[in-house]
């Protein structure tokens, strides 16, 4: 049976662990806490443990006089903002000769229909990397500890125009999946992670009375032995996560 919940991915694990057949001395808090340090672990490294989203920032009295922006406890990063408002040719204050609408009305927009899609779409690629190294992005900063993001531009002036009072501004982020969607626990990386982690602190609580244990019906069991076991499969899904289901850092660069 898929776990769909917080409480079968834990009866999941101990199943797997033997539950029915051994006693798995493990408390329900020390599971609860095992699960966190899974989640977190998953979160971090899994490019399906997180979600891509955009968000539209509202701009605030609050905000203005801060010069930050409050974000919801859901967000994990956030990679770059767009542009605060759409420069146009007709206020000179927001003008940028690398805008593209400017160089569309200027080059191609009086005979549109009879233009190469080939040269167009290589002159816009040629325009972004003008306005990459002249204009640039704009610069930010975030904590995820804090849920604070931090935009370093002179929020009179731009970019893009000045910031005011009921304006918005789209960030692009990742957020923390959502734990009431079923499928988030049956991932297959998931479960194994919390397995070994539920089976380490089974070993670790074994350790602390005896090296064995006899359990009910006369089996008996090596904590030491579970222990290493659970940590040799521990190390070995941190280094599969890093290999298999991270994405590539460049991705997110440039």
């Amino acid at each position: 049976m898929k776990p769909t919940s917080r409480q079968e991915l834990i009866q999941y694990c101990f199943r797997r662990l033997g539950q029915g057949a051994v006693d798995i001395n493990v408390t329900a808090e020390q599971a609860d806490d095992r699960i966190d340090d899974t989640l977190d672990y998953f979160t971090e490294f899994h490019f399906d443990g997180v979600e891509k989203k955009y968000l539209s920032l509202l701009v605030t009295p609050a905000v203005l006089a801060n010069q930050y922006f409050a974000l919801p406890n859901t967000v994990f990063n956030v990679t770059r903002i767009f542009p605060l408002n759409t420069q146009t040719v007709n206020n000179a204050q927001d003008f940028n000769i690398f805008d593209l609408n400017y160089q569309i009305r200027l080059n191609e927009l009086y005979d549109f229909t009879s233009a190469d899609y080939v040269y167009f779409e290589l002159a816009n690629e040629h325009i972004r990397t003008l306005e990459m190294l002249f204009v640039g992005e704009i610069p930010i900063r975030y904590n995820r500890n804090t849920n604070i993001l931090y935009t370093d531009f002179n929020w009179a002036t731009g970019p893009g125009g000045s910031v005011t009072n009921g304006s918005f501004v789209v960030a692009e982020c990742y957020t923390y999946l959502p734990q009431g969607d079923g499928r988030f626990w049956s991932d297959i990386w998931l479960k194994q992670f919390a397995t070994a982690m539920i089976k380490q602190q089974w070993g670790t609580n074994l350790k602390k009375t005896s090296s064995t244990a006899v359990l009910p019906g006369g089996i008996t069991v090596n904590g030491q032995q579970i222990y290493n076991e659970a940590t040799q499969e521990i190390v070995e899904l941190k280094q599969n996560i890093r290999d298999t289901f991270e994405a590539p850092p460049m991705f997110e660069i440039g």
